[in-house]
C-alpha cells in the first residue's frame, strides 16, 4: 500500500510539474511589432511590374499576411564606379548582384543623384501607401567609397580595422543626415530611427568582399555619434540615432559598456542575434533597460533544411522574446532567389516570379496574430509564446515542436474558454484554421513532429 502510495503522489507530482500555467497578469515587454530590412530584396524588386509589387507588399504587410509593420531602409554606400580598388562585381561573387546597392554620390564633389536608389525607394513608399502606421528605420553598412581608407565598400585591406577615415566622421555623418532630410522633404517621410553602424565590432569585413561592410572600433562609433546627434538636431529632424547592430549579444555587451556618456545620445539600441546565450541576452536586456533606452533585434536569420529549419529560427525567435525582451523583431530578408530558409518568399528577380515558401507559413503563425500593442506573457516554457491584448480581452498561444516525436503540452487557461480559433504549419499543412471546443480551463496540445501550433481566446 506505502508503495502505490508514493507512485501516486509521484504521478501528481509529474502533472503538477507538466502544467503549464497561461497566467495574463504576469506581462513582460509591449510589442512594436515585427519588421523587415528591406536590404537587398527591395533593390531587386522595385524593378517589377506594379501589379506585382502589390501583391509582393501586400503578402507583407496585410493583416492577413505577415503583418509586418517595421522596415529598415538600406542608404548604401555605394562602390567607385571605375572600380579601382575593387574587382567588377566583386559581391555577385558571394551575396550576388543584389548585394550592389547603390550609393546618392557617386564621387566627393558629386552632387547627389536622389534616383540611384529608386526600386528600394519604390518598395518603401508602396509599404507606406499600404501600411500607413508603419515605423521606418534608416541603416548603414557602410560610408561611400570615397571616404573609405581602402576605397571599396566592402571593408578595409584588414578586416579588423576602421575602414572609414577620421577626417571624414564630419562628411559621412552630413551624408547619413542629408539623405534622411530629403526622404522627409521629398515623400513627408520621417525615419523614427537613423542606424549609423551595422555588425562593425565585427573583423569580417574585407576589401573586395561580398556586401557592404565596415569595420569601427567601439571608440569610433562614439565619435560618429558625437557627430550624428547635433546635425540631426540643426537640420530639425524627429529622427534618433539607434545603434550598434552589432552581430551577436556578446560583441553587443562589449560596444555597450564601451560608449559611456554618448549612451545619453541615443534612442535605440540594436542587437543581431546570429550568436547569443541565454545569460547574455538576460544580461544585455538589463543594461539597456537600466539606461531607459528602447531595444530591438533587428536582424537575424538562419541556413538550415526545409520546416525543420524554419522552426529552428522560430526558436530563436521565441528565446530573444523570452530573455532579450525586445520591443521589435525583425527578420533580415524577405525575398530571395534560392533556399527556403533566410526567406518567407522565394523569387525570381530577373522573370518576376515569386512564391510563399513554408518559411512564410511558419513565421505567420507569430506574426499574424501577436500585434503592435500586444504584451508578451512571463516565460512559463521555452516552447511556448503567449502574448495578450492591451485591453485584455484576447490571448494568443504559440506552441512548436521540433522534433521528430509526438509531443503534448498542457496549459492552464485563466478562465473556461468555450471555444477557440486554431492555426496549424506542419509538413504537411500551411497556417491551417479549426475551430475547437474546450470543455474546461486545461488545454491539452499534441503537436505532430516538426510543427507549430497558434490559439486564439477570447477573454
Amino acid at each position: 500500500m506505502r508503495k502505490v502510495w508514493i507512485l501516486f503522489l509521484l504521478l501528481v507530482s509529474v502533472s503538477i510539474r507538466a502544467q503549464i500555467q497561461v497566467d495574463v497578469n504576469k506581462k513582460a515587454q509591449q510589442t512594436e511589432g515585427w519588421g523587415v530590412s528591406l536590404c537587398w530584396w527591395a533593390h531587386m524588386c522595385g524593378t517589377w511590374s506594379d501589379d506585382k509589387i502589390d501583391t509582393l507588399v501586400d503578402w507583407l504587410v496585410s493583416p492577413d499576411g505577415l503583418n509586418f509593420n517595421i522596415f529598415r531602409y538600406n542608404i548604401g554606400g555605394g562602390d567607385d564606379p571605375q572600380n579601382r580598388n575593387c574587382d567588377l562585381h566583386h559581391m555577385g561573387k558571394g551575396k550576388g548582384i543584389r548585394a550592389e546597392m547603390p550609393g546618392f554620390k557617386q564621387y566627393a564633389d558629386s552632387p547627389y543623384d536622389w534616383q540611384a536608389d529608386s526600386a528600394q525607394v519604390k518598395i518603401l513608399l508602396k509599404i507606406r501607401e499600404k501600411r500607413p502606421d508603419a515605423i521606418f528605420e534608416a541603416f548603414s553598412n557602410s560610408a561611400p567609397w570615397f571616404m573609405t581608407k581602402s576605397g571599396c565598400v566592402a571593408g578595409n585591406k584588414n578586416p579588423g580595422e576602421d575602414n572609414l577615415r577620421k577626417e571624414c566622421y564630419d562628411d559621412f555623418a552630413n551624408y547619413l543626415v542629408d539623405v534622411c532630410q530629403h526622404f522627409k522633404e521629398k515623400y513627408g517621410l520621417v525615419f523614427r530611427t537613423l542606424e549609423p553602424f551595422n555588425e562593425s565590432h565585427s573583423d569580417y569585413w574585407g576589401q573586395n568582399g561580398s556586401q557592404e561592410g565596415c569595420h569601427f572600433d567601439t571608440k569610433s562609433q562614439v565619435e560618429v555619434i558625437k557627430r550624428l546627434y547635433p546635425l540631426l538636431k540643426a537640420k530639425g529632424l524627429e529622427t534618433v540615432i539607434s545603434a550598434s547592430d552589432e552581430t551577436s549579444t556578446g560583441h553587443s555587451l562589449e560596444v555597450l559598456d564601451g560608449y559611456g556618456d554618448v549612451l545619453s545620445l541615443i534612442g535605440q539600441w540594436n542587437v543581431h542575434t546570429y550568436s547569443a546565450t541565454k545569460e547574455e541576452r538576460q544580461l544585455l536586456y538589463e543594461k539597456v533597460s537600466s539606461h531607459g533606452i528602447r531595444l530591438w533585434q533587428s536582424e537575424s536569420g538562419s541556413g538550415g533544411q526545409g520546416i525543420g529549419g524554419n522552426l529552428r529560427m522560430l526558436q530563436r525567435l521565441f528565446d530573444d522574446i523570452h530573455d532579450l525582451k525586445p520591443a521589435a523583431w525583425c527578420d533580415w530578408q524577405y525575398v530571395e532567389e534560392k533556399g527556403d530558409q533566410w526567406s518567407m518568399v522565394r523569387g525570381d528577380f530577373q522573370n518576376q516570379h515569386f512564391e510563399k515558401v513554408k518559411n512564410y507559413y511558419v513565421r505567420q503563425q507569430v506574426s499574424r496574430f501577436i500585434r503592435r500593442g500586444d504584451f508578451f506573457l512571463l516565460k512559463e516554457n521555452d516552447q511556448t509564446l503567449a502574448a495578450v491584448s492591451p485591453d485584455g480581452s484576447r490571448l494568443v498561444l504559440v506552441v512548436l515542436n521540433n522534433t521528430d516525436e509526438v509531443e503534448t503540452k498542457t496549459y492552464q487557461l485563466p478562465k473556461k474558454i468555450s471555444k477557440a480559433e486554431l492555426y496549424i504549419t506542419s509538413e504537411t499543412q500551411n497556417l491551417e484554421k479549426e475551430i475547437i471546443s474546450l470543455e474546461s480551463e486545461e488545454l491539452v496540445v499534441t503537436l505532430a513532429p516538426h510543427s507549430v501550433r497558434t490559439y486564439i481566446f477570447s477573454l
